[in-house]
């Protein structure tokens, strides 16, 4: 995109402007800097810098290199550097950063976690197994692994899916059962 002109004069190169007055509904993903002025909802990921302005409306989680908020963000903040919540920002959702700075007004409703711990934690997570339940046309339901269960966290949650399956499959088969039955008395 071409230079934006940030609200002290200055010239930034390679960024993307959100415009005031622009909503967005979805996934969006930035090769270099973002800066949110209107609202947003779904997913946020830049390789660089991600600023919610004052006035913007995030209910989205956001993921960057620095997240920096001086409007509102509702959702879940992942900062590989550093989140800094300015005056009179609003931020409900968790936060895990190396570092974090919070200035006098701010508001913050979530759990934190931060450090150089945080941030190694955080890749840890995302590379974790997702499993999903999906349901089929024929009224059954099967599950989608996307990673490979190598950790003792990951085993747990892909046995958990296979648990809440295998009820899901029960319950279905004594649903179609009864239906079955009702059919049968009629």
């Amino acid at each position: 995109m071409s230079d934006y002109q940030g609200d002290n004069g200055s010239v930034e190169p390679d960024i993307t402007v959100i415009g005031a007055g622009t909503h967005i509904k979805g996934e969006m993903h930035f090769d270099t800097a973002a800066r949110i002025l209107g609202s947003f909802e779904g997913r946020i990921t830049a390789k660089g810098e991600v600023h919610v302005g004052n006035g913007a409306v995030c209910k989205a989680s956001v993921e960057g290199s620095c997240v920096i908020i001086d409007g509102r963000v509702e959702g879940d903040i992942v900062a590989h550097e550093m989140v800094r919540m300015n005056a009179d920002s609003l931020v409900k959702g968790d936060v895990t950063a190396p570092r974090m700075i919070v200035a006098d007004g701010a508001s913050f409703s979530g759990h934190c976690r931060v450090g150089p711990e945080a941030a190694g934690q955080a890749r840890k997570e995302k590379s974790a197994a997702m499993v999903e339940v999906v349901p089929q046309e024929n009224g059954s339901a099967s599950y989608r692994h996307e990673a490979p269960a190598s950790r003792n966290g990951s085993a747990d949650r892909v046995e958990t899916a296979r648990q809440r399956l295998a009820e899901a499959q029960a319950r279905l088969s004594r649903f179609s059962s009864d239906e079955q039955s009702d059919g049968d008395e009629g």
